[in-house]
């Protein structure tokens, strides 16, 4: 009884230590050292017999303890649901059955330390408290570090299982136990092949080749799979691990020697864990990309970088104690998650295409990725700091993520833009709704808040990224915005044109325009030039175009509306009514209020302009011939033309006109249409055409023509003054009147027996002493 006790107890500690015996067979014992030869008697077979039947029974028990050892059987050793059966076979005596299970205990606990693998509740028990200087009490558990480099293996089988029997234990993750079985099983055919080199090989040694592979091959794939999915079970794969890098050792060491896998071990683990992050990465819950309103790739790449972090973590804390330092565990995880995250963003950039989901991809790679939450993350310190934190992506991945950024951008605005035009008409003309008036009395409009607004946010979203980024997506938008201002110029012409031209209201939409475009142009230079010259200056262009269109038509618009006035200036119903003149009067305030309305420089561009062609046309109906000042009326005349001059000057001085030179033409005419002496007419000459040199001789005709009856005589001796004054004036060179041009475009009729300029000249050397 007791030899059988011992027998029992030395089989389990022989499981323990993996080396167990196998049910022998003919072809196996052939190779054993203690099988029986041909030779032997009848009285070796019987032995051999029995001893067959009593390694048939060991094999038997052996299986079945291997089947309660395994982590893939339910109710294996340690487990408290145990048969009837097997606690029936407890021995007797008390004294007896404890000292056996003390030896077996501390036994295991020897083989079990010396391979790193334990069971949840032999780490229970296993675990030692160390209690620090300051009472802490910390698990040693906690603080073992990577298995030790060294590693000597246990004896090989004397009788390997079969090649049923080795899957069976591969299937069921007993892997050092199926590697050392496979390993007898390599030996033995290798000797059997030394043993046969020198004739044809047999069938029976084909056919274990053969069966090595296949085994091999299994035993590789459950590698694979068990590094595969050690991150998503550290706890299961946490003692399966340290087999599996045993055997990733054991089987480089023998790479090149009969009856292996072609391929390094090593090139396969390292390709097993690259599967597994990429089974990891890929099965980051991802919201479906065609939801308008969902942020699914901002939320999808939170859940990546936890899950990335987490893994992370798992490994240098977990999976890396499993293994010797020569793997660098942490390093290459680090490397497979790289290459597995920038495959899978390669994939998220072709599914995206809208601006937000461009940004936060750029975002997450450039900053996120290595924050704090992820890779900078400092649970995984100091490890990280050995490793290699930055993402690996190619520069043709990055620059075409950043110019589809950039496209998006600009069709983006471009889009904005448009909305912003169709809602402009919409709230603004179509309903001839009146501009709002800003703190400074100016007119406004929103649409360069809502521009700069937009371009602003996409500026700072991209300097968030980096300043290279900015510098791009501010070209982008300014390359969008200088096709807008023609874009709206058109719009508003046509709308101007379809509705009521004439209405004040559109001269206001003019000024909130030429304000809110003016703005534009300020904050483009102040805020974008630097960052892009050359597109701040074509938009500059552009605006710039707009506002002189939008002067001009503001301009044109009151020239159209004061020209009717102007018209019936210097007839009889002008000397003695002053409607028209009131009229006048009336739309140069108007023209004054907008332009009090307008940011500067514009009014005063505006109201500069507006002056000149007002002078121009009022003092051009002198040289109409509509009327002349007969029975002595010129004095009136003149009175009414000074008073008239002087009050639209000092409306235009008040709009802010700088055509100051324009102010003493009114006192310069009226001197010659009021002089009642026409001999002293000659005198007024000079002080005129000083001011304005272009005041020709036909001009002066016209002029004596509407002062009144002269005759021939005297009209040619003021004429012929006026031209020896020409050409005094020509002679000085006075290129500032030069520049002024009053009178040049003005046409002057030629009145009734009155000579023209060419008759003036001859006139000159026919009656030379006139």
């Amino acid at each position: 009884m007791k030899a059988a006790e011992d027998e029992k107890q030395q089989s389990d500690f022989d499981l323990s230590s993996w080396t167990r015996a196998e049910r022998p067979s003919s072809s196996l014992l052939a190779f054993c050292p203690h099988a029986p030869s041909n030779g032997s008697n009848h009285h070796g077979a019987a032995a051999a017999a029995k001893k067959t039947s009593g390694v048939l029974e060991t094999f038997r028990n052996s299986i079945r303890l291997v089947a309660e050892k395994s982590p893939l059987t339910p109710g294996s050793r340690g487990s408290k649901n145990q048969s009837p059966s097997t606690r029936s076979k407890a021995p007797h005596s008390p004294e007896a059955n404890k000292a056996r299970v003390d030896s077996l205990q501390k036994k295991r606990a020897s083989v079990r330390r010396g391979l790193r693998f334990s069971s949840k509740k032999d780490k229970a028990q296993d675990a030692v408290v160390a209690v620090r200087d300051d009472g802490e009490d910390v698990e040693e558990d906690d603080r073992r570090e990577e298995t030790a480099e060294t590693y000597t293996p246990p004896g090989l089988p004397l009788v390997p299982l079969s090649v049923m029997e080795i899957n069976k234990l591969i299937q069921m993750e007993v892997l050092e136990e199926a590697h050392l079985h496979l390993l007898a099983l390599r030996a033995e055919f290798q000797r059997e092949r030394l043993r046969l080199a020198q004739a044809d090989s047999p069938v029976e040694l084909a056919m274990k080749e053969k069966d090595l592979s296949l085994l091999y091959a299994d035993l590789r794939l459950k590698v694979v799979s068990v590094v595969r999915t050690s991150v998503s079970l550290p706890a299961r794969n946490e003692g399966l691990l340290v087999h599996v890098a045993r055997i990733v050792r054991e089987e480089d060491k023998r790479a090149g020697e009969p009856g292996g896998l072609r391929g390094s071990w090593m090139d396969a683990w390292r390709e097993a864990v690259d599967w597994g992050a990429r089974d990891r990465v890929e099965g980051v819950h991802l919201e479906p990309s065609d939801r308008s309103d969902s942020s699914w790739l901002a939320v999808h790449l939170g859940l990546l970088g936890k899950t990335l972090s987490e893994d992370l973590e798992k490994v240098k804390k977990v999976l890396r104690r499993s293994y010797p330092p020569s793997f660098r565990v942490f390093a290459v995880y680090v490397r497979s998650y790289h290459a597995a995250v920038g495959g899978h963003l390669r994939a998220l950039e072709g599914r995206a295409t809208r601006l937000r989901d461009l940004f936060a991809l750029l975002d997450w790679i450039v900053h996120r990725y290595r924050g704090e939450r992820i890779m900078g993350s400092p649970a995984l310190e100091p490890d990280m700091s050995e490793a290699d934190a930055d993402l690996r992506l190619d520069d043709d991945f990055l620059r075409r993520l950043r110019a589809k950024f950039c496209h998006t951008v600009e069709e983006d605005l471009r889009a904005c833009l448009d909305r912003l035009l169709a809602l402009e008409n919409e709230e603004m003309w179509s309903v001839e709704k009146r501009p709002e008036t800003d703190d400074d009395g100016l007119l406004a409009s929103d649409l360069h808040v809502d521009i700069c607004t937009k371009v602003g946010g996409n500026a700072t979203n991209a300097a968030h990224v980096d300043g290279e980024l900015q510098r791009d997506v501010i070209a982008s938008c300014l390359r969008a915005l200088k096709d807008f201002p023609e874009r709206f110029d058109a719009e508003f012409r046509r709308r101007c044109s379809s509705g009521r031209a004439d209405d004040p209201l559109w001269s206001e939409y003019r000024v909130a325009y030429i304000n809110s475009f003016s703005a534009l142009r300020a904050h483009t230079e102040e805020s974008y030039r630097r960052h892009s010259p050359d597109a701040a200056a074509a938009l500059d262009q552009a605006a710039s175009r707009l506002i002189r269109g939008l002067r001009d038509g503001l301009r044109e618009r009151f020239l159209d509306d004061v020209k009717p006035y102007l018209r019936r200036m210097m007839t009889r119903k002008w000397l003695t009514n002053d409607d028209d003149f009131n009229g006048l009067v009336a739309r140069a305030e108007l023209l004054a209020l907008h332009c009090e309305a307008t940011r500067p420089p514009h009014g005063r561009e505006v109201a500069s302009r507006a002056h000149c062609q007002v002078m121009k046309e009022y003092v051009g109906q002198l040289m109409k011939n509509k009327y002349s000042c007969k029975n002595r009326k010129h004095p009136k005349a003149a009175a009414k033309i000074r008073a008239q001059c002087s009050q639209l000057a000092d409306v235009f001085r008040r709009m802010g006109s700088r055509e100051d030179w324009l102010d003493p033409v009114g006192d310069r005419l009226s001197d010659i249409v009021g002089q009642k002496n026409k001999n002293r007419i000659k005198e007024h000459l000079q002080p005129l055409l000083e001011q304005y040199p272009d005041f020709s001789a036909r001009h002066l005709a016209a002029l004596l023509a509407f002062r009144g009856p002269t005759r021939g005589g005297e009209r040619r001796r003021i004429l012929r003054t006026l031209e020896r004054l020409r050409k005094a004036a020509a002679a000085s060179d006075d290129r500032d009147g030069r520049q002024r041009s009053l009178f040049g475009g003005t046409e002057a009729a030629a009145p009734g027996g009155c000579l023209s300029d060419v008759s003036v000249f001859c006139a000159s050397f026919v009656f030379p002493g006139e």
